[in-house]
């Protein structure tokens, strides 16, 4: 099975709350699982597969605890070719910038040539009062795509 990085860009908790329901998901299935609240770059494995987690926060912006993160990827530019990813965004659909910052970080990861592995799952906190339950059924349908 592989080793899975759960990597987690949250304001009030969301994005956490959806790590820890997905991390014990995955483990469950024999993956091994590392969640990382406060990501910094020098220390992520790029032999792990990245599942990135990420609300959108203000203006379509990262949580403070994921702009470090972001902004050392962006300025580095580090070569990600061998990286496989997925990502999954909260947000609000009464904003125009509906999980802008899951969308982003997509891009840039993308950019910097990493491989997605998954369709990212954009979830609306609007109307969805539990965000596990989507992720849960996201990854039921690409469950296989973590196996490496």
């Amino acid at each position: 099975m592989s080793t899975i990085t759960l990597i987690t860009g949250s304001t009030l908790g969301g994005a956490e709350y959806v790590a820890d329901h997905v991390a014990e998901l995955l483990t469950a299935q024999g993956h091994q699982t590392n969640i990382i609240n406060q990501p910094q770059l020098e220390q992520l494995n790029q032999d792990s597969i990245w599942l990135i987690i990420c609300s959108t926060h203000g203006a379509g912006d990262y949580p403070d605890n994921f702009i470090a993160f972001a902004n050392a990827l962006n300025d580095q530019k580090p070569a990600l070719e061998a990286l496989k990813f997925a990502v999954i965004g909260l947000g609000d659909s009464n904003y125009d910038t509906f999980c802008a910052a899951g969308k982003n970080i997509e891009a840039l990861l993308v950019q910097l040539g990493a491989t997605p592995i998954a369709q990212r799952l954009d979830i609306d906190v609007s109307m969805t009062p539990v965000p596990e339950e989507p992720a849960e059924i996201w990854l039921e349908e690409w469950q296989n795509c973590f196996n490496g």
